[in-house]
């Protein structure tokens, strides 16, 4: 069996690097390296050689080349073992290196400074940092490439027990990371130039996705189809993927996809108390409240039945008061900006199974950037809808009331997470405080968004508040709470039916975008019954 000779250090980030070469330098091993990381070894008193000294060419512009050297590659390249490449090596008198150490310059951590120069960004991208490890990494078989110092514990363990030399199964590990990595490195690259360097005109930037480090979930949205789950380790946002799990079971493939839909919808509304309930990604209750215990009884309100194994997202930490609102109530996972250890210690309590999942950035509204859903056979790419309204026109003869524009506006953050085409009806319980009262998502067609399940499903939660104790009758009940309800759409009414409709069911008050050919039409409705509505300009299909 070969032993590893020599070995190439060169790093960015010196974890562990000293104590590596330490490892190596005792093992026998001959230790080549550049620059700041040779300086490191040198003054920590291990024996160290100059990369220049061993290819007989010295570092040139401001340390762009160095590595790159045949010295360098053929050490890494040439097949062990391979008659005509052992013949090749030694009639140029070239050794072999049958180790790289290398981490690469910090593009990523460089190009997430706010005030970083174009020019800084372009000097640390590193050249002879990939095309080292690319080239052992091609050559795996026979040469050892680190890229992660989480591995030079196990790349000594395996030479200390394999006679000077680390198993192929760890190399070949080791190598495909390596294309991982360099995928990952290529990725943010092309990302920051897709920002920062305009597009042909009439083009569009290039989009070059990579995830590494996947996760195998138990299965995918149904038990026969298999699922991974990939990090974006870019991310800064409050997002699902970066949460710590406190307790409970394993994140699914569903949990996953209702936290995306519970953590956005939540995130219209971060400055106040909230909550958001999802079910099959749309929300079944939302709203705010003085308390977020509070908050969390007016969602739950809004559909308790749907409420039932759903997922959950709010604005700020639980407390034991806002924990105990989910005693004898089941829930799939609660996600957070964090836990109380009071509540916490009650959650844990009341099920094993119940996930919580603490965020790692802080609670924000959504930032701009891009939306990327895939089809079969490509990709979509979009800016993601973290807008609200584009103007505000009330065009009836009676004008929307200034004092419903804060229901209004909660009730469009409600409606653009809803499936289109999608229908919000929204009240406000108490002065400032708003939550859904019923909602129509995911119909071919408005009319049944509106007419089936809009207003059903507030007329049964007016029922459920009489039966709570109301002094009024039901009749009455609901011509109050429907009257001062208001309705949003989604996208505009292309006909003055839903109108008949919002008035049949004793609604007064009315948000949609506007911009159809018959809005004339609808308006005119709207002031025939005395409703009072607002255009806001802006569509927020979801689809």
């Amino acid at each position: 069996m070969k032993k590893i000779e020599r070995a190439l250090i060169s790093v960015s980030d010196k974890t562990g690097v000293i104590d590596f070469a330490r490892e190596l330098s005792a093992l026998g091993v001959e230790l080549l390296s550049t620059g700041g990381t040779a300086k490191a070894i040198r003054d920590a008193g291990i024996a160290v050689k100059d990369i220049s000294e061993f290819t007989g060419f010295p570092e040139m512009l401001d340390g762009r080349v160095k590595t790159l050297h045949p010295k360098v590659h053929a050490g890494l390249l040439y097949l062990r073992g391979n008659a005509e490449h052992e013949a090749t090596m030694k009639e140029h008198d070239l050794g072999p290196i049958d180790l790289v150490c290398v981490n690469l310059y910090p593009f990523e951590q460089t190009v997430a400074k706010p005030d970083v120069t174009f020019e800084d960004a372009i000097e640390n991208i590193d050249i002879g940092g990939p095309t080292m490890i690319r080239s052992a990494a091609k050559n795996m078989k026979f040469v050892t490439v680190v890229t992660d110092p989480a591995d030079y514990g196990r790349v000594i363990a395996s030479i200390k027990e394999n006679g000077g030399d680390t198993t192929e199964a760890l190399r070949l590990e080791l190598g495909r990371k390596v294309f991982a990595r360099v995928a990952m490195y290529n990725t943010a690259i092309a990302a920051y130039l897709a920002k920062t360097v305009p597009a042909d005109e009439g083009g569009a930037a290039p989009l070059v996705l990579a995830y590494t480090n996947g996760t195998t979930l138990r299965y995918g949205e149904n038990p026969h189809q298999n699922a991974v789950f990939y990090k974006d380790e870019s991310a800064t946002e409050a997002c699902i993927a970066h949460t710590e799990i406190l307790h409970g079971k394993e994140m699914s493939y569903n949990n996953y996809v209702d936290g995306e839909g519970a953590l956005e919808a939540v995130k219209d509304l971060s400055g106040v108390p909230a909550c958001a309930i999802i079910k099959h990604t749309n929300p079944c209750g939302y709203a705010t409240g003085e308390t977020l215990a509070e908050a969390i009884e007016a969602a739950w309100a809004g559909d308790p039945v749907s409420a039932f194994g759903s997922v959950i997202a709010v604005t700020v930490p639980v407390d034991l008061e806002a924990a105990q609102c989910f005693k004898g109530r089941f829930v799939e996972a609660l996600i957070a900006p964090d836990f109380e250890p009071e509540a916490l210690e009650f959650l844990r309590k009341k099920s094993k199974d119940l996930r919580l999942l603490k965020l790692k950035h802080p609670m924000a509204p959504a930032g701009k950037g891009m939306a990327i859903k895939q089809i079969n056979g490509g990709m979509l790419a979009q800016d993601r809808d973290v807008d609200l309204i584009a103007h505000w026109n009330s065009p009836t003869e009676i004008p929307f009331p200034e004092e419903k524009r804060g229901l209004a506006e909660f009730g469009v953050k409600a409606c653009k997470h809803v499936k289109s085409n999608a229908i919000m009806l929204v009240h406000e319980y108490k002065p400032g405080r708003y939550s859904v009262l019923g909602m129509g998502a995911g119909q071919p067609n408005r009319v049944d968004s509106v007419r089936k399940l809009a207003v059903t499903k507030a007329l049964e939660n007016i029922k459920l508040l009489h039966d709570a104790g109301s002094e009024k009758s039901l009749e009455e009940l609901e011509k109050e709470v429907l009257g001062n309800a208001v309705l949003i759409s989604d996208a505009f009414f292309p006909f003055p039916d839903n109108i008949h409709n919002a008035n049949e069911a004793g609604i007064r008050f009315i948000v949609e975008p506007g911009g159809s050919k018959r809005d004339e039409e609808v308006i005119a409705a709207c002031d025939q019954y005395g409703i009072a509505m607002a255009f806001t300009g802006m569509r927020h299909f979801k689809h």
